[in-house]
């Protein structure tokens, strides 16, 4: 995104779903996008699983509730799109459930859209064996076990399932007003590179002046020595 004092959004909302399969880069490419930008402006949203209420709610209702207001931009780390992949796919929703799912997500990204929120849909596309070179990197490296879970082997495990879970969703929920764009992820920094290129040239911004900041002198009134006061006190070793 555009660094401190080059540009700034317009005062409009943004809602950024990021879907994809497992191992594509997803947090990764989040983290870029989110790394130099106020969090007073960009949310990151990753919802664990529903909750007992969550569950007798209204489907996607839990995810309305983190919508953007005025000003801000929500990207979503996995999205309502869960109905169309791992949950069709591992047998969480009916077969009803889910093509009611295909049925009324566009009338409903209609909406949204209508409503004044610019919805940028991102999927990330890691192929087979770029995805399984990550999975074993995980396996191997202790310091990544915590990102491979039962369910990722399991998606592993059916990656054709997924495609075609994924080849429904795109053909059904496409649309002018809500395109999906792909990103191809087996080159990480590429793709992080390509997703901030495509959001800047989506979302209008414009270059902002700003005042050049200058430090104020500081005050010695009631100077004393404030490091000595801290003496006795308990410090973290510095072992490094």
């Amino acid at each position: 995104m555009p660094p401190p004092g080059v540009g700034q959004t317009n005062w409009s909302t943004h809602h950024h779903p990021v879907e994809g399969r497992d191992a594509a880069g997803k947090g990764g490419t989040i983290k870029a996008i989110t790394g130099r930008v106020s969090p007073r402006v960009f949310r990151v949203v990753a919802l664990p699983a529903p909750s007992d209420r969550e569950k007798t709610q209204m489907f996607g209702q839990r995810y309305i509730e983190h919508f953007p207001a005025a000003g801000e931009i929500v990207i979503f780390d996995r999205s309502w799109y869960n109905r169309a992949g791992v949950e069709y796919v591992m047998g969480f929703c009916s077969e009803q459930d889910h093509g009611k799912f295909l049925d009324t997500c566009p009338q409903i990204e209609r909406y949204i859209v209508d409503a004044g929120i610019h919805l940028l849909k991102l999927w990330l596309e890691v192929g087979q064996e770029e995805q399984e070179r990550r999975f074993k990197a995980r396996i191997d490296d202790p310091l990544r076990q915590w990102k491979l879970s039962p369910m990722d082997l399991e998606s592993y495990r059916r990656w054709y399932d997924y495609s075609r879970a994924r080849d429904m969703m795109l053909e059904r929920t496409d649309s002018n007003y809500a395109p999906w764009y792909i990103v191809r992820t087996n080159d990480k920094r590429r793709a992080r590179l390509n997703c901030i290129s495509h959001i800047l040239e989506q979302i209008p911004f414009k270059k902002v002046s700003r005042q050049k900041v200058k430090l104020p002198k500081r005050s010695d009134k009631h100077k004393y020595d404030d490091q000595l006061s801290l003496k006795g006190m308990k410090f973290v070793a510095e072992k490094y």
